[in-house]
């Protein structure tokens, strides 16, 4: 593993499969009366939001008190940042008070690589999205939900598994981090979107495009929508709502195309009756809740793997004492 995590692209195929292993023997607390372990006593993590959040935030702050860590919510409203600080100056900060690794969401796409490379923090600096560049924890939880229902069992990648993404590619940047982390596990990736939603030089990404969703159904093993993010719209990309839904929207009669044993995911917050109908997405084939569950696993598999005595494959090491032991899930 490497000191940090911001993009799913610096994942090799081995550190991929490390995360969802080591989060499949961590999803085992969830079944526990006690759900925690002492891995990161002593060690404080901080939260550092710049844009609202609900499901990434309780997600990340739920992973590390179970794993014991002192935990640090810090929002940029109401803080020194809406007074004019600088990140520098915020980072500088959060340093003297001992963080030894700050979780970041920022509006600012590059805001996390820019933390990681800096000597501002001495800590892991782990991106929980920035702008519309990546979300790699997101990825991570996905490929860990669709592993579960396609090809299960430790050590097991999504080679041969056909995902399709729907919707908004141009501003997801859980799309983004999704078709590295697909593409590094073997799954064969094809967008669906409109031709105005999606970005430029999508053509040199490890993946297929088509613009008729139907005719990628039967073909589908993990179908995943995007929310529609018109808080990052600046022009009219689609005619109207309704012509989107009938294009692009999932429902009841599209659900009947897919395969068996195929499942429709959705990172939320979903907008019912644009992009997927209440009978998709209540449907015991959509995974969306699962999902959160997922999440919580998959981000106490990172954060015990960047700060419970990992060797970094970046940082020198001295000893043998600095080696991982293995994770402790027995009462």
């Amino acid at each position: 593993m490497k000191r940090h995590l911001v993009s799913a692209a610096d994942l090799s195929h081995d550190d991929a499969l490390l995360i969802l292993d080591t989060a499949e023997e961590l999803a085992q607390l969830s079944g526990r009366a006690v759900k925690k372990l002492p891995t990161l006593r002593g060690r404080t993590v901080v939260n550092l939001f710049f844009e609202d959040s609900t499901r990434t935030k309780t997600s990340f702050e739920v992973a590390e008190k179970r794993l014991s860590a002192d935990v640090i919510n810090f929002s940029a409203k109401g803080s020194s940042v809406s007074k004019g600080e600088s990140l520098k100056d915020t980072a500088l900060t959060l340093q003297a008070m001992g963080a030894d690794a700050v979780v970041i969401r920022h509006h600012a796409s590059g805001a996390p690589a820019r933390l990681a490379q800096s000597d501002w923090l001495h800590g892991s600096v782990i991106n929980a999205g920035d702008g519309t560049h990546e979300h790699p924890t997101q990825a991570l939880l996905d490929a860990f939900t669709m592993r579960r229902h396609l090809n299960p069992g430790s050590g097991n990648d999504l080679a041969g598994r056909r995902v399709t993404i729907v919707g908004d590619v141009l501003h997801s940047r859980v799309a983004r981090s999704n078709v590295h982390l697909l593409n590094t596990l073997g799954a064969q990736v094809t967008f669906v979107a409109p031709p105005t939603l999606l970005p430029i030089g999508v053509e040199n990404w490890p993946c297929e495009i088509s613009y008729d969703l139907d005719a990628v159904l039967p073909k589908t093993d993990a179908l995943m929508m995007l929310r529609v993010q018109r808080e990052r719209m600046n022009a009219a990309f689609f005619p109207t709502e309704r012509e989107y839904s009938r294009r692009y929207g999932m429902n009841g009669r599209r659900m009947a195309q897919l395969p068996d044993r195929a499942i429709v995911m959705h990172p939320g917050p979903m907008v019912r009756g644009m992009e997927i109908t209440a009978e998709v997405a209540d449907s015991p084939r959509c995974t969306a809740i699962e999902q959160v569950a997922n999440g919580v696993s998959v981000r106490m598999a990172v954060l015990y793997l960047l700060l419970g005595g990992a060797v970094f494959a970046d940082t020198p090491t001295h000893t043998d004492s600095s080696r991982t032991d293995s994770v402790e899930t027995s009462q």
